[in-house]
């Protein structure tokens, strides 16, 4: 009899063999005989039956012996290989009964884990014909995902290449003949999913191949970080088996064609099928295969190179609404080629929009839609259904929607006013004021869940909306001509709202995009002077350091001199922080409570030759750059990376300048002190602006040799 652990309460949703309860399963009778589901073989192969015998007393003893033996960890490396390959050589044979005992399996992936390759592959060639079986059970999936991460370990072996790979073979070949319960089976799809990644050769665990996280993926679809997918992450590629992956994929798409229906809406089907797109993103030849035999389109379809069906166009939009299903279609429309994702937006989900939108799993898909429209036309389709629909979708919940809206009009560089004041629409009326709108987008939910919106007002001690303070940061990255609303609306906010704001990380991050923003400065140190008193308090919090700094570097001098003895106020506790070294630093605290007039004089001096670096080579806000700010990765556009390198030439030429000696008596030592901190920061002042002028020149100059080879290539 097999032993197993007891079935929690929890998981009343599945059965023992994996699956749920509520779909139509492979199971077992009793007898240890797998029997087959109608409805997912009724168009399969048929398949011998598995049964599974007990394992024998001896054999139970024998392997009991073994883990006993490496437990007491009087074994070295050279005697485990052996003793690994003997324990293995006496499961031959019995491979499916000792992988899916509960007991000996664990025994099972500790020899797996130390054996040779050798007796690996032998051990896999032994079990290949009823790997799914063992794949499917809840002990023996572990034993076969032990077996593939001892195979990755080894691939990088050019020798092994060739038994590796013909060992994964006779596991393929078995599996492409009938894929779909162990495509739908929990136990089964996550095995598949790790001998995907390891055909790919990409790591088996994997978060990225195995479903990404949705900080992640928010991420990317709002231009905060380069899709993980781009070039599939090549520098954690290792050597791979291209020809296999290709066999595997083909074959379960060739298998499965007629139960497609079933596929698209079973969750673990769903995580095997994203998989397999995410690692073939690029291979556009072979998506082109794969998308529409996803989507359902018949074979008479794709042999005239349509890649929609539009007779089956609305109910595989319906399936759209089921979770499985949704989160298929945003890979889909992620890896889709850009005359395959045309399709999909002008034949398949043009005029479903909205709906999509409005549903709780559909409107997930709208999002991964827009954040990868390629051009401005195809914005232009999505913004006809969705651009007047801000209020609704607000009201809905479906911010996620607006973000993504947001998000791609900046990338694409296209109704950016409209999205702006589209926004500002949604969230206030006519007749209000500009004030009230990045509060109510501050506390997004809590606004539009609010009965009589005339009457809301701030409510104090509320955490800030996620997603509010992320739309707020994409609208603060628009020209401020834009923008106008929403600058006047955040600096017009009451002293304690903005500490409060800054207070919460959320908030912080919004009133950080807004300082780094194209606002003029009177604007800027209009929101600054608010936090005045505060300043000390919020750099002892890890959010509010960056707020801090921020609001620093956008201060004149008597506003950062006002930061400055705040933080020295605090400089002791400060220290001991994480995030306190690092400002202190920045902000030369030391300097400012040792040699306060000293301090005073480089910061003039630093906004001097920023001002004069600005004056001769334009703002780093003006038009020309405008655009270029748009396009942005990870966390910081393009612009700021560039103000951010002058500011550091001229910083370090300025930290650079010899500290001043002050061993003469104390009033002469006084006014040469003046005298001499004059001079170097004049001089600092110079060579920083000769410095950075020097890189803005050398970076614009083409070099010597390649524009002369360049010259003869356009002779040619």
């Amino acid at each position: 009899m097999k032993m197993g652990k007891k079935a929690k309460k929890g998981n009343s949703g599945f059965d023992d063999n994996g699956y749920k309860k509520n779909a139509t399963s492979q199971v077992t009778d009793g007898t240890g005989k797998f029997k087959k589901s109608f409805k997912h073989h009724q168009n399969s192969d048929s398949q011998a039956p598995v049964i599974r015998k007990q394992v024998e007393p001896e054999t139970a003893k024998y392997f009991s012996e073994i883990a006993n033996l490496f437990e007491s960890q009087g074994v070295d490396v050279e005697e485990r290989s052996v003793i690994c390959g003997n324990a293995l050589e006496e499961a031959r044979g019995k491979e499916f009964e000792l992988a899916t005992d509960y007991i000996i399996s664990n025994t099972l992936q500790t020899l797996l884990d130390g054996c040779n390759l050798d007796n690996l592959c032998s051990f896999l060639r032994g079990c290949a014909n009823i790997f799914p079986a063992i794949a499917m059970d809840r002990s023996g999936s572990h034993v076969a995902e032990t077996a593939f991460k001892s195979l990755a370990r080894h691939v990088q072996d050019t020798e092994a290449y060739t038994i590796i790979e013909e060992t994964l073979k006779m596991i393929c070949k078995v599996i492409v003949v009938n894929p779909l319960d162990l495509m739908c089976n929990c136990y089964g799809s996550h095995v598949l999913r790790s001998l995907l990644c390891l055909c790919k050769g990409v790591p088996l665990d994997s978060p990225e191949f195995h479903g990404a996280k949705g900080s992640k993926v928010l991420a990317e679809r709002l231009n905060l970080k380069v899709s993980h997918l781009d070039g599939n992450d090549s520098q954690h590629l290792q050597q791979g088996f291209p020809s296999l992956l290709k066999f595997l994929v083909s074959g379960m798409m060739n298998c499965t064609k007629e139960d497609m229906k079933t596929l698209q809406v079973d969750q673990y089907s769903s995580l095997v099928l994203q998989t397999a797109l995410k690692l073939l993103a690029g291979n556009d030849q072979e998506l082109l295969h794969i998308i529409p035999v996803l989507l359902g389109c018949n074979k008479e379809n794709l042999a005239e190179g349509k890649f929609i069906d539009m007779i089956i166009a609305g109910e595989t939009v319906e399936s759209m609404k089921e979770p499985a299903f949704s989160h298929l279609m945003e890979v889909i429309l992620e890896v889709a080629p850009e005359s395959l994702y045309n399709n999909m937006l002008t034949k398949l989900l043009k005029n479903s929009l909205f709906e999509l939108s409005s549903h709780p799993c559909g409107n997930f898909v709208v999002q991964a839609l827009i954040s990868h429209a390629r051009t401005k036309d195809q914005m232009e389709l999505i913004w006809e259904e969705l651009g007047l629909k801000f209020a609704d979708l607000l009201g809905m919940g479906r911010s996620g929607v607006i973000a993504s809206l947001i998000a791609a009009c900046q990338r694409l560089q296209t109704h950016e006013y409209k999205c702006c004041e589209a926004l500002a629409t949604a969230v206030g009326s006519k007749n209000e004021t500009s004030k009230f709108i990045v509060p109510r987008i501050l506390f997004l939910d809590g606004y539009f869940s609010y009965d009589d919106k005339s009457s809301w007002s701030w409510p104090g001690g509320a955490k800030m909306h996620v997603m509010g303070s992320l739309i707020l940061q994409a609208i603060f990255k628009f020209q401020s001509e834009w923008i106008q609303p929403y600058i006047l609306s955040v600096t017009s906010m009451d002293a304690e709202h903005v500490l409060e704001a800054a207070q919460d990380a959320r908030g912080a991050r919004v009133i950080e995009a807004f300082l780094a923003s194209d606002a003029s400065t009177k604007q800027k140190r209009r929101l600054v002077v608010k936090l005045r008193g505060h300043f000390g308090e919020l750099a002892m919090n890890l959010s509010g350091s960056f707020t801090v700094e921020r609001c620093f570097n956008a201060g004149n001098l008597s506003l950062r001199e006002a930061i400055a003895s705040e933080l020295l106020a605090v400089r002791t506790e400060l220290s001991k922080t994480k995030q306190g070294p690092h400002l202190l630093r920045t902000l030369d605290i030391d300097r400012y409570a040792t040699k306060p007039d000293q301090w005073r004089s480089k910061q003039a001096s630093k906004q001097s030759a920023y001002n004069e670096f600005f004056v001769a080579f334009g703002s780093s806000e003006s038009k020309s750059t405008k655009s270029n700010k748009l396009l942005y990765n990870a966390s910081m556009d393009t612009s700021e990376h560039e103000e951010l390198n002058i500011k550091k030439d001229i910083d370090g030429s300025l930290i650079s300048t010899s500290v001043v000696d002050d061993t003469s008596s104390e009033k002469k030592g006084r006014k040469k002190r003046k005298r001499d901190v004059a001079s170097e920061d004049a001089v600092g002042s110079n060579r920083a602006i000769e410095k950075a002028v020097k890189n803005f020149l050398s970076s614009s100059t083409p070099d010597k040799k390649r524009h002369n080879a360049s010259n003869q290539r356009l002779k040619i």
